[in-house]
């Protein structure tokens, strides 16, 4: 049996601590809801957004950005 995990979906605020104090430290953090974070999610899991529906489709892949 596989272990459900936390996955927080575009925080980028003071939310974040918000949905820690309620589901706990995340297991993944995705910047943004795309394919790749849409891929990573298996039934189960717990899914946590920042803004909007957890119905909406993931947007095509998001391009990646360059460490600074």
């Amino acid at each position: 049996m596989t272990q459900s995990v936390v996955h927080f979906i575009g925080f980028r605020d003071d939310r974040y601590w918000n949905a820690v104090k309620v589901f706990g430290p995340p297991d993944f953090i995705h910047r943004n809801w795309d394919r790749y974070a849409a891929q990573d999610i298996a039934p189960g899991d717990t899914v946590v957004f920042a803004e909007g529906e957890a119905s909406r489709p993931p947007k095509s892949y998001t391009a990646k950005q360059k460490p600074h």
